[in-house]
């Protein structure tokens, strides 16, 4: 079972942009403070899930997890595919940085989930109301 990783998407009105911006077909490199001490589980099929507006909607792979520099200079740099994944929608609460997610409470793709073809507006009333 692979190991992922779940962070905020700060800023972010909605995953459409991160569509957009996977679009482009290069891979994103995400830029944290500290590297995961598990990074060979998470490169080994893990992706970054990301929380929008306090869901978690969508997830990236993870290619690479690289350490830069030395000491208190250190940082890490996380490239992940140029392909966005939506999710079961799952609510979550704020934090700080990035957390683990193990594969069994990661949120499935919602391309194995019945109604995985539905609208995105569809989904969001439906969070709305509370039906999902």
């Amino acid at each position: 079972m692979a190991l992922h990783i779940i962070k905020l998407c700060v800023g972010v009105s909605d995953i459409d942009w991160l569509e957009r911006r996977a679009a482009g077909g290069k891979p994103l490199i995400v830029h944290t403070r500290m590297t995961p001490k598990r990074a060979a589980e998470i490169e080994d099929g893990g992706s970054l899930y990301w929380v929008v507006k306090g869901v978690v909607g969508c997830r990236q792979p993870i290619l690479d997890i690289k350490t830069l520099g030395e000491g208190r200079a250190s940082r890490c740099e996380i490239t992940l595919a140029p392909q966005v994944v939506r999710t079961a929608p799952v609510a979550r609460r704020a934090f700080q940085g990035w957390r683990y997610l193990d594969g069994r409470e990661a949120p499935p793709d919602l391309s194995v989930v019945d109604g995985g073809d539905m609208p995105s507006e569809l989904v969001e009333q439906l969070r709305e109301l509370g039906a999902w």
